[in-house]
């Protein structure tokens, strides 16, 4: 770290101005006319320097929240924790922070910790280098100045950024204990940039894990979507694993993960991690549930096992054991009823795949839920928990027409006889 702060020009950095933000720049115009002091920061700065579009610009300044409101008749404040200014440009919105300052600090403004010394409120404003301190990761300490067309950077994040080094600031315990979410950045960032994490920075993960259990089960949700949702997917979930992570987000299937006498749940988990990253990488939808339900099904497979013998049919078991799952998983993330409810009926629809006579199994075809389902099936069937034969079938009668379709569900397009009508099963390997 150095002593004071180094500025680079863009040129010497290989940036071009033109792939700033418009909007962000324009902000930045505006305060600086206005007396304050105003820089583009963070991650989109890191970004650029990797020769990346970034999703986001954010800005950050001296003018107070409400001082940049008044600026702006398209702002809006919003936040507790961080009081943050919203400047909307249509659906664009540029995020716009007051400068930070150690929040041991007390004057006009507020800050609250947590006995095991995690910050509940923090609005306490600062100086630009005060703000460069408190910053999670040096590489997000970076300043740019949109005017002058610098980078300004006081904690080395450049030298770091050059060493594709991923170091986090001040003392790694005390800030993980600050803030246990940096646990799950780090993770991110690490398999977004392709950097390595500096010693000191790694040797307190596995350690501080357990910390996540106490951070508000709705913030979590919101840092699974950024975690799991991206075309590093899979990195991310080795990550989570490696430093037990994933077991205090995930404790039911990281559980089963680890009593499990195969490879096959992990597996399973691993290569919807894939089908995610592909699909984004083609520029296609991808829906939290999917990937959820890929995650939880384990929990929910051996509990239904666990069930069956209480329960009239597998649909029933299923939707008892999911309803248990799922509710032992919100206390921890907070997934919201719109996603698990999709995840139930995927889950609760697996056992009509081994039916495939009649017309029951013709308007299972145009059940809205149909698709995904289909495709969780598909994913259950590459790893043994579906005969490979039904995985065909279901395939093969999408592609015929509808006269087609009803000659293919009649009784005698069956080879062998049909035996006696008797309860389903989802083709579930036993459980230990």
């Amino acid at each position: 770290m150095q002593d004071q702060p180094k500025s680079y020009t863009l040129k010497e950095l290989g940036l071009s101005p033109k792939n700033l933000d418009k909007h962000a720049v324009s902000i930045t115009e505006r305060l600086t006319e206005a007396g304050f002091q105003a820089y583009l920061v963070g991650g989109c700065v890191r970004d650029l320097l990797l020769g990346m579009r970034p999703k986001d610009f954010d800005v950050s300044t001296n003018a107070e929240p409400e001082q940049i409101e008044a600026l702006f008749r398209n702002c809006r404040l919003i936040g507790r924790r961080f009081r943050l200014a919203h400047i909307h440009f249509g659906r664009h919105v540029i995020e716009v922070a007051t400068f930070r300052g150690p929040h041991v600090k007390h004057d006009k403004n507020t800050s609250h910790a947590h006995k095991d010394g995690r910050l509940l409120r923090d609005n306490v404003y600062g100086t630009l280098e005060e703000d460069a301190w408190r910053r999670d990761f040096t590489v997000n300490a970076l300043y740019l100045d949109a005017q002058k067309l610098t980078v300004i950077d006081y904690v080395g994040g450049i030298e770091d950024h050059q060493n594709r080094l991923l170091r986090l600031m001040g003392d790694p315990e005390q800030r993980y204990k600050e803030d246990p979410v940096r646990l799950l950045r780090a993770v991110r960032f690490k398999a977004k940039l392709g950097f390595n994490y500096s010693p000191e920075t790694e040797a307190p993960m596995k350690a501080m894990a357990p910390l996540l259990k106490d951070i508000p089960s709705a913030r979590l949700y919101d840092e699974i979507l950024k975690l799991l949702l991206n075309t590093k997917a899979s990195d991310v979930f080795d990550g989570l694993r490696q430093y037990n992570l994933f077991s205090a987000l995930f404790p039911q299937t990281e559980l089963c993960i680890k009593k499990a006498d195969s490879d096959q749940p992990l597996l399973l988990i691993k290569q919807a991690m894939e089908n995610t990253e592909k699909r984004l990488k083609n520029n296609q939808h991808v829906t939290p549930y999917f990937l959820l339900a890929a995650i939880l099904w384990e929990p929910v497979r051996r509990l239904t096992e666990q069930n069956r013998a209480t329960f009239n049919s597998d649909v029933q078991a299923i939707n008892a054991s999911a309803g248990e799952i799922i509710a032992h998983q919100v206390n921890q993330i907070a997934i919201p009823r719109r996603i698990t409810t999709p995840m139930r009926e995927v889950w609760s629809l697996q056992p009509r795949f081994h039916k495939q006579i009649g017309v029951r199994c013709l308007r299972f075809l145009e059940h809205p839920r149909f698709r995904a389902a289909y495709d969780f099936m598909l994913l259950r069937a590459q790893y043994g928990e579906v005969d490979p034969k039904i995985a065909d079938w279901w395939t093969h009668i999408q592609t015929l027409d509808p006269a087609e379709q009803k000659l293919m569900t009649r009784p005698n397009q069956f080879k062998h006889k049909r035996k006696a009508r008797k309860k389903t099963t989802t083709n579930i390997p036993p459980a230990e």
